[in-house]
């Protein structure tokens, strides 16, 4: 039976297995596969590591679940990153769904660093509704807008919120955003009218809609879904769920790729072998 005959009849199960095996298995044990930093991802770690150590930072985390594989990896490494510079963190979410997932990133990395403690270290704010005109609210006081944090804490009794009034108590704006409201909202409301620095990490689908944002200068760094948090981590040297998803994810192309060669051969060959 000739190659080609074998490849035609080849049971599509075994290429389910060759697939499900290189999904899972970078998964598990990372191949390390190189990956090439680009500079969106360069600024948005370099101007977090321009901001003096000790500043406190606004971080907005705009997601909800259905977005996690890209936003939480962007979220971890980002939140590490501050609190390795003893930066002070206020986080808000501005999606309904998020607040119960940014909390328990927020705790997984702060386990880390057992010397951080939450209310004088780092808030979560958790949600409000209002979208945009939340972040206008903010403009005004920022416990005015957020009066109690996602634990129920009146924010006036948290030693962190003590000395934070409104954006002009923050050198950088953090944002993490899946969508609306997010980032462009954050850019129009807050940093055209503020005019507060800011970097931002978002979905790889509404990554090219930012990028005039970044060559304006409005963003000081991009990250672009999973490549882009990969990177990051590449960045800070950690070998987070990004960079394994990233593996898992080009050797997957890769296989899909020499699927669609070998077919396009075979059916050449046939051609050739008909004529």
């Amino acid at each position: 039976m000739a190659w080609t005959t074998r490849l035609e009849k080849l049971d599509r199960r075994w290429l389910f297995l060759i697939m499900g095996l290189l999904v899972a298995g970078p998964l598990v044990l990372p191949a390390g596969l190189p990956l090439k930093v680009s500079p969106p991802v360069s600024s948005f770690n370099e101007t977090i590591e321009k901001v003096p150590n000790g500043s406190t930072i606004l971080m907005s985390c705009d997601y909800d679940p259905s977005a996690r594989p890209e936003m939480v990896p962007m979220t971890r490494t980002a939140f590490r990153q501050l609190l390795g510079k003893d930066c002070k963190v206020v986080v808000t979410v501005l999606w309904n769904a998020g607040p119960g997932l940014v909390e328990a990133t927020l705790n997984d990395v702060a386990r880390e660093f057992p010397a951080k403690q939450y209310g004088e270290d780092w808030v979560n704010l958790g949600y409000k509704a209002g979208d945009d005109a939340v972040m206008v609210l903010m403009g005004q006081g920022i416990k005015n807008a957020f009066p109690r944090d996602y634990r129920g804490n009146d924010t006036k009794t948290l030693p962190l919120m003590r000395n934070v009034r409104d954006y002009s108590s923050f050198p950088l704006l953090v944002n993490i955003s899946a969508g609306f409201p997010g980032t462009k909202e954050w850019v129009q409301q807050v940093q055209s009218r503020f005019h507060l620095p800011m970097v931002a990490g978002v979905t790889a689908v509404s990554a090219p809609e930012y990028y005039p944002y970044l060559q304006s200068g409005q963003l000081r760094g991009l990250l672009g879904g999973m490549a882009g948090a990969a990177e990051y981590e590449m960045v800070r040297g950690e070998k987070g769920t990004a960079t394994k998803g990233m593996d898992a994810q080009s050797l997957a192309h890769v296989f899909v790729a020499l699927c669609i060669v070998l077919g396009n051969v075979v059916q050449w060959v046939k051609r050739r072998e008909a004529a």
